[in-house]
């Protein structure tokens, strides 16, 4: 199968036979897992024990055999599979006075590269776009330029190579998206750079929800540390603060009172909630019965509610004139007038550290961190998150939280765990509030590109630092490792400081040199919750789904899903130029 090589096991040994055990190198302090029982060798028919089973290929192996009377360990290997490969462990006798015992790993036939379709995704990407640079120079020739314009119609050829220039207008808008505005009502010139960030936030997570051609990488971390699909869900809570924090400014100038930008605020995040539970959720599709197992934590509901509270913090704080502050600390413009802002977030943090640390859970050592299963040596099984799955099943109960979380393949654990739960709801607000610090440095250093720039480096650094002590730049070892699934503070400084960077860079290609118009992410970017929804809701169909010739393959896994993500990014081109813009 996929990620799975044929291990042959020959034993020359005598009786008593051996056990074959093995643990994967991305499972931290893990039990031996039992692969297979070798049967001694046969004396009289000079023939020896054999056994053969399937061995993980997405990361190194440690195999242990040891005898199956006494327990007596013989050999201990360390090695990385390949996919499809077929290989052979021979265990014989070096020595008979010293009971010397050799393991020799040989192949018997060579694996496949399986990262050779992502080469070839790559190259046909990169032809694509160096054929769509050479049409854009062309195009810039006169002659070349003057007979395109005989071939098409005038009009809409002079609104193809426009509309890269203008902004949507609102009027023409269907009002339905996660992030406001993002340009201010009184500037004709929009951000196109926090669309583009969006944007590309979301064709990534679009690409690993449709399975990232089944790569290890382009899924979920088991437990500590990072992979790509765990980056763009808070670069997106991130990009929704930034967002936050120019639309209300921008409201709040027209004249729009608090009280009716409030129940904007309210509808908008009411209406994600109830996508996230009605739509994306696809249990109303089982009948009435599945309700009963409904899962109520989820992508959209963490972001309704995110948005909630950010935005009405910003909104309780937020001066409807922008301009500079008259403090005695004008470079901490963006800071000192929101303290109480500031220690709302702190108070917050503080709440999620006390649950995380202190908050006895019961049969579970206070303060766990760990996946359960048999990680910790198998101590502690069902102690799976530890207080923040202990808060979910207390007050959501089992049977509506996340059945297979990301710990169950590599940990083994059974316990339902939501990486959407409520504690870590906590950690994404902070998220959302950094990504509204964001805002607020373009807000008051507008058409100063330096001074937003060297503010975002610098806030990039410090959460770059905090992360380093955190983690004690460990996967494992740190006060506080990144987790995902938790969504622990280290994680959200980790995120934020990629975020920063990020933003920073596109900031700087698209807004201030205009070296790139920020296409294809803009168009995605500019209908993020269309494009959401649509691809969890058409997941199943074509053609964004289609049955394989051999499923096992990871070359027509990524075909398939980069096709649908294409097709997404197309269909959002498509909306783009007839000016459809859904949102909230």
């Amino acid at each position: 199968r996929m990620d799975q090589a044929l291990l042959l096991v020959s034993n020359e040994l005598p009786a008593p036979g051996l056990n074959l055990a093995a643990r994967s190198g991305s499972c931290h302090q893990c039990l031996y897992q039992i692969l297979a029982f070798v049967p001694p060798s046969n004396e009289s028919l000079r023939k020896p024990g054999t056994a053969s089973v399937m061995v993980d290929t997405q990361h190194p192996l440690t195999l242990l055999l040891n005898s199956s009377v006494g327990d007596r360990d013989l050999c201990k290997i360390q090695y990385h599979f390949g996919e499809f490969g077929n290989y052979s462990l021979v265990v014989k006798t070096l020595s008979t006075s010293t009971q010397t015992v050799s393991c020799d790993l040989i192949i018997n036939e060579a694996p496949i590269n399986s990262y050779l379709p992502i080469l070839f995704a790559f190259l046909v990407y990169m032809g694509i776009l160096a054929i769509l640079i050479a049409g854009r120079l062309l195009m810039k020739i006169d002659p070349v330029r003057n007979w395109v314009y005989k071939k098409l119609n005038p009009r809409a050829t002079d609104r193809m190579i426009n509309s890269e220039l203008g902004s949507p207008n609102t009027a023409d808008s269907i009002n339905c998206d996660p992030a406001p505005q993002s340009w201010s009502a009184g500037s004709r010139q929009r951000l196109r750079s926090l669309d583009t960030f969006r944007g590309l936030s979301l064709v990534i997570m679009v690409f690993v929800n449709y399975g990232g051609g089944k790569y290890w990488f382009f899924k979920h971390e088991s437990w500590n540390g990072l992979t790509v699909a765990d980056l763009v869900f808070p670069w997106f809570v991130f990009i929704m603060g930034t967002s936050i924090a120019l639309a209300l400014g921008s409201m709040l100038r027209w004249g729009s009172s608090k009280w009716k930008v409030l129940r904007k605020i309210l509808w908008r995040s009411f209406v994600l909630i109830l996508l996230g539970i009605i739509v994306v959720n696809p249990n109303y599709c089982l009948g009435p019965l599945s309700w009963d197992n409904l899962r109520i934590p989820g992508v959209l509901q963490r972001l309704g509610f995110t948005y909630l509270v950010v935005a009405s913090l910003e909104l309780l704080f937020t001066r409807a004139d922008s301009g500079t502050w008259e403090g005695r600390f004008p470079a901490l413009q963006d800071i000192l007038p929101y303290w109480p802002q500031w220690i709302f977030i702190l108070v917050l943090e503080t709440i999620w550290l006390c649950l995380t640390f202190l908050l006895p859970v019961p049969d579970c050592p206070r303060g766990y961190l760990g996946p359960g299963g048999i990680g910790d040596f198998g101590k502690y099984p069902n102690c799976t998150g530890g207080a923040a799955g202990y808060i979910d099943r207390l007050l959501l109960g089992e049977k509506h939280m996340y059945q297979h979380p990301s710990s169950g393949v590599i940990y083994q654990s059974t316990m339902p765990y939501d990486p959407e739960g409520i504690l870590g709801t906590i950690n994404s607000i902070v998220m959302a509030f950094l990504g509204l610090q964001a805002g607020k440095i373009t807000l008051f250093y507008k058409d100063q590109p330096k001074q937003i720039m060297s503010r975002f480096i610098i806030w990039g650094t410090v959460m770059g630092i905090i992360s380093a002590i955190l983690t004690k730049c460990s996967k494992e070892e740190g006060f506080i490792p990144i987790n995902k699934n938790l969504w622990s503070i280290s994680y959200v400084t980790t995120m934020s400081c990629f975020a920063f960077i990020l933003l920073l860079l596109i900031y700087y290609l698209v807004d201030v040199k205009k070296w790139w118009s920020g296409a294809p992410f803009l168009y995605p970017g500019m209908n993020s919750i269309l494009v959401y929804i649509g691809h969890q809701v058409f997941a199943n169909y074509f053609p964004f789904k289609w049955k394989m010739q051999d499923s096992q393959s990871h070359a027509e896994h990524l075909t398939q899903n980069l096709t649908a993500t294409t097709l997404w990014v197309v269909i959002s081109y498509i909306l783009y130029r007839r000016r459809i813009f859904w949102k909230i």
